[in-house]
């Protein structure tokens, strides 16, 4: 196992929430690390800023357990203050287990993050889904929400729309940054218990396998969609466009 803390900023907050995840999902599913031609990580991130020279962060792949992929990607430019950390956990495309993932950023002095399950089936007309899937969720995302120091991040309705209700989207505080860590564990915790226990045939009576691949696919595409989350034209100008490409390729999973 390599060691999931090279690289990162030392003392970054965003870098540690990022870390400590990541880490918990390697020991609790026994993934491995799905390494470069060079023995490294999968894509290294080369700048194409010129005020910065040479590699800025990484795209790393995970596999194994009961997943398809693990994609991480990390961002560290200080010239314009950018320490980023993306974590998206992908279960099988005929899986009801919904897919894990969590941003943690600071940008300049302003920290943020983005926490969710992402459905894999339409919770508006899924009750017995939605209720069995989610419902466990609530207490920790209620006690999330509340935490003093949290604003609502920019997310335009779209980006709701596809992701889940309770999606905890929110610039914090440094203080708030710091306190969201024990939400982090309580939904990795309950998606681990999903893990394990999978969705029951109650909840996804009516949807067969092949639905819920060809939802999923869908999905990942929307949420990866330029058009849909303009971080990808931002991160266009730093790493450029081949390597953008290839990251959202990998997330979308065509080839599963």
């Amino acid at each position: 196992m390599s060691d999931i803390h090279n690289g990162l900023p030392q003392g970054s907050l965003p870098g540690k929430h990022y870390a400590g995840t990541l880490q918990r999902l390697i020991e609790t599913l026994d993934l491995q690390e799905v390494q470069g031609e060079d023995g490294g990580a999968f894509l290294p991130l080369v700048s194409q800023l010129p005020m910065v020279q040479g590699e800025v962060g990484a795209v790393r792949v995970f596999s194994g357990g009961p997943l398809f992929r693990v994609v991480t990607c990390s961002l560290t430019v200080a010239p314009i203050q950018l320490d980023s950390h993306m974590l998206f956990a992908f279960t099988p495309g005929a899986s009801a287990v919904p897919h894990f993932t969590l941003d943690s950023v600071k940008a300049g002095e302003h920290f943020a993050f983005h926490l969710d399950l992402i459905p894999r089936m339409d919770l508006g007309a899924n009750l017995v889904y939605m209720d069995e899937v989610f419902g466990p969720l609530t207490e920790a995302y209620e006690t999330g929400a509340a935490i003093e120091g949290l604003s609502r991040a920019h997310l335009s309705p779209r980006q709701y729309a596809i992701m889940s209700p309770w999606m905890l989207a929110n610039r914090a505080s440094e203080e708030a940054f710091t306190a969201i860590e024990s939400t982090v564990q309580a939904y990795q915790d309950h998606w681990f218990s999903l893990l394990e226990k999978g969705v029951s045939a109650a909840a996804t009576e009516g949807v067969c396998a092949q639905a819920l691949a060809e939802r999923n696919l869908r999905n990942k595409r929307i949420i990866f969609d330029p058009d849909v989350d303009p971080v990808w034209e931002r991160i266009t100008a730093m790493i450029g466009a081949e390597a953008v490409a290839k990251q959202r390729a990998l997330l979308i999973g065509e080839d599963e």
